[in-house]
């Protein structure tokens, strides 16, 4: 009898340079022979992908413009291509044969790149939110049309997903995504009319981008994952809830119709999804620190307010409403948050300028892919004037 040899699983990473890529490349380098990385995007940072690729010799990379790709082809190893622009994101996500797609991209930009390395038969590795916010209805048919697994990288959706697995969707009662209450969890509404962003930047338990961490503090971040939520797991709304838990140890709960509860915990690290994902369905052995609950000693928990989070109760009412609205929310809160963290509004105008915007559309049901980017580019413009 012949052994079976197992191929090393080939990998493409949309976002390599960003905290969630950098992060997906950590946990590669860390179970060698398993992985093999054959394509990597970034957007600005040209040295730091040269650097990554001087690392793990990919087939291809690609930058935003195209200065940066002529600079990064004169010194990229050999056999190692340069690319850039939108053509670029598209042949490191469906041209360059991985077997799963990192999408670890910020903000719908990774949204074409998704469908197109959905299309081409790879797995996903979900960690960019706003593809199934923007447009959950096709790309969740479109990967079962495929047989493709979209695979989430988010610490909530992943332990969801660890959950539910070898259980029967049809028995689960609610889903429980908890949220860390971001940096501002202490203070009261009347405390952050005058937050810089530089507070806004640091984060109690998490390492993540500067959009990400803002959006935590908003919670326009958990909002979003509510969506996705419902994308993932088919869950009606009403039975999506957001619990803050300030240590962020139980990444989130599944409740069943017995009212059994499952939760997965584990110590606030990206590492921890992110190797799930690029595994699944197999569990390896992890860099990350195992789990002490006697030296934690407990764990809290209370409801989220929408009064004190209005982004979160945005989110639900975008949700609900679909079609393009949750395209419009993700846009707006896009823009504001770009123009809080360059200093041109103060901290609660993001939430103000996404209450405008989506009062201002009028949302389109069952969208296709050019009505959810015209109502995308509307929104970012709106948000951009307010």
């Amino acid at each position: 009898m012949k052994r079976k040899v197992n191929r090393m699983k080939r990998i493409a990473i949309l976002g390599s340079t960003g905290s969630i890529g950098t992060q997906t490349l950590d946990v590669i380098e860390r179970l060698p022979g398993d992985f093999r990385v054959v394509g990597l995007a970034a957007g600005q940072n040209a040295e730091l992908l040269l650097q990554q690729a001087e690392r793990f010799r990919p087939k291809v990379v690609s930058v935003s413009d195209r200065a940066q790709a002529e600079w990064l082809a004169a010194r990229l190893p050999e056999g190692v291509r340069a690319l850039y622009g939108p053509e670029g994101l598209l042949e490191v996500a469906a041209g360059c044969g991985a077997d799963l797609v990192v999408g670890a991209m910020v903000g719908s930009a990774g949204l074409k790149p998704t469908l197109a390395a959905i299309e081409a038969g790879a797995a996903i590795g979900l960690a960019n939110k706003e593809t199934l916010v923007a447009a959950g209805h096709i790309v969740t048919r479109r990967a079962a049309e495929r047989g493709v697994p979209l695979l989430p990288m988010d610490s909530e959706h992943s332990a969801i997903f660890q959950c539910l697995q070898g259980e029967d969707r049809k028995t689960v009662k609610r889903l429980f995504l908890t949220a860390s209450g971001g940096s501002f969890r202490d203070r009261r509404r009347e405390e952050l009319a005058h937050v810089t962003v530089e507070e806004a930047l640091r984060h109690p338990n998490w390492s993540m981008g500067a959009k990400i961490t803002v959006d935590s503090a908003t919670m326009a971040n958990k909002g979003l994952e509510v969506i996705e939520a419902h994308w993932l797991f088919g869950m009606p709304y009403d039975r999506i809830e957001v619990l803050l838990h300030p240590e962020s140890i139980v990444h989130s709960l599944v409740e069943f119709a017995d009212s059994s509860v499952l939760a997965q915990l584990g110590l606030p690290d990206m590492r921890g999804p992110i190797q799930y994902a690029l595994c699944y369905p197999e569990r390896k052995p992890s860099p990350m620190e195992p789990l002490d609950l006697t030296r934690i000693g407990a764990l809290h928990f209370r409801p989220a307010d929408f009064a004190r989070y209005p982004c979160l109760g945005m989110a639900y009412e975008a949700g609900r409403t679909g079609g393009t609205a949750p395209a419009v929310f993700n846009a707006a809160n896009e823009v504001a948050v770009a123009r809080f963290l360059r200093g041109e509004i103060p901290f609660l105008a993001i939430e103000d300028i996404i209450e405008k915007v989506l009062a201002r559309h009028e949302a389109e049901a069952d969208p296709d892919l050019e009505t959810i980017l015209a109502c995308d580019e509307w929104a970012r413009r709106e948000a951009a004037a307010i």
